[in-house]
C-alpha cells in the first residue's frame, strides 16, 4: 500500500542504500525476500507526542477536564525529581516503542534540553522545545533557554522547532518572541490550541478553571496579569513561519477554523484521539475539520493520557467512532502527518528514490480490504524499517 498509488496486490519493492529503487508487481525475480500474506505500509507517522511519559503503565485520570489533569501532571513532575539519564531513559523507551508499533517519524515536544545522545537508529524524530511563561520574567528566561537548545539541537543535527505550549500559558510577548525565533531559524513551530471549552473563558476574562489552576500552582502574576490571546490570534501568528502544527483544536470556534483553512499551506491539525476522549469526553471534530478543507494528521499524545503510543490504534478510534473510513485515517496516519512534520520527501509513501522507511503488517487469516485489514486488532506488526535499516523486528519469509 505505497500511497503514492492504488494497493497492489502481488506487489514487491527493491531497496538499496536505504532508499527505494523500485516498485512494482508480479514476478519479483531471484533473490526476492517473499514475505508471503503480509501488508506493507509507509513507515506510520506520530505527529504529536511528549516522549517523556513513557514510563507511565497508565494513563493519569481524565475526571475534571484539562485543567484537573494538568494538576496532576505537575504533581507528577514535582514527585518525580528525574536526573538526565533517567529522563533519556524515558525518551529511549518510548523510541523503542513507537518502533515497536510501526512509526518511522515522530514529532516530539520537549520541556527541556533534548538529550542528543538519544537513540539515533530508531524512529526519525522532530524536537519542538517548548515554552511557556505569564510572567515578564518568567518569559525572558524561557526566551533563553529555547533559543540555546533549538541551538545545540541544530548543531548535534536534530531536526528542531519551537512550541509555545498554549494560549493559557503562554503571554502574548512570550509567544511573539518564541515565533521570532523560529522566523529567524526558518523552523516549524507547535501549539496547543482549544483543547479545552475551558480555555476561551480564560483567554477571554482571566477567569474561571485555568485561573483557579494557575493560582494554586503559584503561576498566575497577580501583580501584573499578562496579555492573552485568542485561539484565532495565534493561529495567525503560527501562519507567519514556514510550517506549524495546530495540536488538538477540539473547540476551535468558527473564527479560528477560519484561519486554519486560509492558512492550509502552511498549517496542519493535528488530533489525538484517544486524549481528546479522555479529556474531553469525546472524539475531535474531525468532519468540521474536512469540511474547512484542513489537513488533519494523527498523534499519540503521552503516556500520561493514553495507554500506549500505538498511532493505528488512533486510526481505529476514529473509524470505530464513525469519523473516518480505514483509508482516510491510515492517510492522516502517513501522507498527512508527513507534510505536517516537513518529512514529506522522506517519509508517508512508498516511492522510487524516497528513504524506505516502511512497516509490515500481518493479518490474522483471510482478508479482501487491505485498509481495514491494517487497523484490524488483532494485526501485528512484525517489522518496522527506517530507510532500510531494521529498527524493530525481523523479515521472515
Amino acid at each position: 500500500m505505497p500511497f503514492a498509488g492504488q494497493p497492489a496486490t502481488h506487489g514487491w519493492l527493491r531497496i538499496h542504500a536505504g532508499r527505494i529503487c523500485s516498485v512494482g508487481t508480479g514476478p519479483a525475480g531471484s533473490g526476492a525476500l517473499d514475505l508471503g500474506d503480509c501488508i506493507v505500509l509507509p513507515g506510520l507517522v506520530n505527529a504529536h507526542t511528549h516522549l517523556e511519559f513513557s514510563t507511565l503503565d497508565s494513563p493519569l485520570a481524565g475526571e475534571g477536564g484539562l485543567p484537573a489533569w494538568i494538576a496532576r501532571v505537575v504533581e507528577l513532575r514535582r514527585s518525580r525529581s528525574e536526573t538526565p539519564q533517567q529522563i533519556a531513559a524515558a525518551l529511549d523507551r518510548g523510541l523503542v516503542e513507537s518502533a515497536a508499533a510501526g512509526v518511522t517519524s515522530i514529532g516530539e515536544i520537549s520541556t527541556g534540553a533534548w538529550p542528543t545522545q538519544a537513540r539515533r537508529h530508531g524512529p526519525r524524530v522532530w524536537v519542538f522545545r517548548e515554552g511557556l511563561g505569564l510572567s515578564e520574567a518568567a518569559a525572558e528566561a524561557t526566551r533563553r533557554a529555547v533559543h540555546r537548545d533549538v541551538a545545540r539541537l541544530a548543531a548535534a543535527g536534530v531536526p528542531a522547532g519551537v512550541s509555545p505550549h498554549a494560549p493559557y500559558s503562554v503571554s502574548a510577548p512570550l509567544g511573539r518572541s518564541l515565533l521570532a525565533i523560529a522566523r529567524r531559524l526558518r523552523l516549524p513551530a507547535a501549539m496547543h490550541v482549544a483543547e479545552s471549552e475551558a480555555e476561551a473563558e480564560f483567554v477571554a476574562a482571566g477567569s474561571g478553571a485555568f485561573r483557579t489552576l494557575l493560582e494554586t500552582l503559584g503561576a498566575w502574576p497577580t501583580a501584573a496579569p499578562p496579555r492573552l490571546l485568542s485561539a484565532a490570534d495565534w493561529i495567525s501568528r503560527l501562519a507567519r513561519g514556514p510550517r506549524s502544527l495546530v495540536v488538538h483544536g477540539t473547540f476551535l470556534d468558527d473564527n479560528a477554523l477560519a484561519r486554519c483553512a486560509r492558512h492550509r499551506d502552511r498549517l496542519s491539525l493535528v488530533v489525538c484521539p484517544r486524549t481528546t476522549r479522555l479529556l474531553s469526553g469525546g472524539l475531535p471534530p474531525l468532519a468540521r475539520f474536512r469540511e474547512a478543507g484542513i489537513r488533519v494528521a494523527l498523534g499519540t499524545d503521552s503516556r500520561a493520557s493514553n495507554p500506549d503510543l500505538s498511532v493505528l490504534a488512533e486510526c481505529r478510534a476514529l473509524v470505530d467512532g464513525g469519523l473516518a473510513s480505514p483509508a482516510e485515517a491510515l492517510h492522516m496516519a502517513t501522507v498527512a502527518g508527513a507534510w505536517a512534520l516537513g518529512f514529506e520527501r522522506h517519509a508517508g509513501r512508498l516511492a522510487p528514490g524516497r528513504p524506505a522507511d516502511l512497516v509490515v503488517l500481518r493479518p490474522r487469516g483471510p482478508w479482501a480490504d487491505p485498509y481495514e485489514a491494517a487497523l484490524d486488532p488483532e494485526t501485528r506488526v512484525v517489522a518496522t524499517l527506517r530507510a532500510g535499516r531494521l529498527i524493530h523486528g525481523g523479515l521472515i519469509g
